[in-house]
């Protein structure tokens, strides 16, 4: 029998500093763009981003300062640490828990190095006990806050009295690699932003369990021959960005039978799911996802706001737009919904939830 698993609160946190797109084309530009001919295919590629404004680990005059992959990691380990504790202590006050009962830490990221991880420097900062497991994750990219979800399922299942929380901070503007042209740069450079999230998950047998939606099933999938779809080429200069044109074409061949295959165990069709909360990987892919599964813009449509309002924030997307469906598009006892991010692999990662 599946022991279902409580999503306790789910809490997004995003860095002070926040500009217009326009902005950050032009810092890009200044940054990464030798001749105005690029600059001129930088700027369609940004506006049809559909992204609005973003948000970014540091003040914007400080990203000229950062003269290689050391300075910028640096960077990395002390904004994320912050955020990082910012999104698990207010995950943990939303749920109604102190850092001294979480059983179990999971931390994803894909946008810095940190030895020792995330999950260890913020436990010493919040003071998580002693006797606290830790898994780090990495190299999950975008899939990560699905996947974590999921993963905190796997783990409750087995110790079903315990609290779990996954953190994932990602603070994609400090991998931007200077003096780079290429498309895949630009289009990143336009589309990704910085920000964390926090998920506190409790097991079935958990005493002080809340109302709130609760992990019935999961399904992964490994894509055949999409190794190069998404990912990192890593270097001297740190990590530079692979954004294959395939990712879409991935999306309409594979994620219809997905779905299927998770819901078909239920007893359930797409007409079913009452809530898509989606990772918003970009407007083709978004898109995409509409046409596989025949939704349209209003199914999906935190999933476009969010997009808009701080562009795709890697592993913690989809964690943003979970926090955004849970307070502005509350279900109703007994609703379905579907939690889905993909990613590096390149594969997908889907999470079956009950109201």
């Amino acid at each position: 029998m599946n022991r279902a698993t409580t999503i306790a609160s789910v809490r997004g946190v995003l860095p002070p500093h926040r500009y217009p797109q326009a902005r950050l084309t032009e810092l890009f530009a200044q940054l990464c763009l030798p001749d105005s001919t690029s600059r001129a295919v930088l700027t369609r590629l940004h506006n049809s981003a559909r992204v609005a404004t973003r948000h970014l680990a540091l003040p914007i005059e400080r990203y000229t300062e950062l003269d290689g992959f050391t300075a910028a990691n640096d960077a990395f380990l002390s904004v994320a640490v912050d955020l990082g504790c910012e999104a698990v202590l207010g995950a943990l006050a939303c749920a109604g828990l102190e850092p001294a009962d979480v059983d179990l830490m999971m931390s994803t990221t894909v946008t810095g190095i940190a030895v020792p991880s995330l999950d260890a420097r913020i436990a010493a900062r919040i003071g998580l006990r002693p006797d606290v497991k830790r898994v780090p994750m990495f190299g999950l990219g975008c899939l990560a806050g699905a996947a974590g979800v999921a993963r905190l399922h796997d783990f409750l299942r087995g110790w079903p009295t315990s609290v779990a929380v996954l953190v994932s901070v990602e603070l994609c503007s400090l991998t931007v690699q200077r003096q780079d042209p290429t498309v895949a740069n630009m289009i990143a450079s336009g589309l990704f932003g910085d920000g964390a999230a926090a998920v506190v998950a409790l097991g079935a047998d958990h005493p002080r369990a809340p109302s709130g939606p609760r992990v019935v099933d999961t399904v992964s999938h490994l894509y055949p021959n999409s190794e190069r779809a998404m990912g990192w080429d890593i270097g001297s200069t740190g990590l530079k960005i692979v954004l294959g044109v395939e990712v879409p074409d991935l999306v309409h061949t594979y994620l219809a039978d997905d779905v299927k295959q998770l819901l078909s165990r239920h007893g359930l069709v797409v007409g079913d799911i009452a809530r898509w909360i989606c990772h918003p990987g970009g407007p083709k892919v978004i898109e995409a996802i509409q046409m596989a599964l025949g939704l349209d813009d209003n199914d999906l449509a935190i999933t476009w706001r969010s997009l808009n309002r701080i562009g795709n924030l890697s592993s913690a997307s989809v964690l943003h737009v979970f926090a955004d469906t849970l307070a502005e598009r509350p279900a109703a006892p007994g609703d379905w919904g579907v939690l889905m991010a993909m990613g590096p692999g390149f594969c997908a990662e889907l999470v079956l939830l009950r109201w």
